[in-house]
């Protein structure tokens, strides 16, 4: 039986937390950073939690943590 692979590219978006909850960072925050807010940069900055729909479609991504 093969091994089965990580999606590399949801290996480079997503990590698993110490309690298993998969954490994602926010989009926009790399440049043209002078024309956005510093509440919506601040915003950008704190990493977010899965939505529960989408759990299952990514556990199925990284099978090996």
């Amino acid at each position: 039986m093969p091994k089965i692979k990580t999606n590399r590219a949801a290996a480079k978006r997503f990590r698993k937390t110490g309690t298993g909850k998969i954490v994602y960072r926010k989009s926009s925050a790399n440049h043209i950073m002078t024309k956005k807010t510093t509440k919506r940069k601040r915003m950008l900055r704190t990493a977010q939690l899965i939505a529960k729909s989408d759990l299952k479609e990514i556990r199925r991504l990284l099978p090996n943590g």
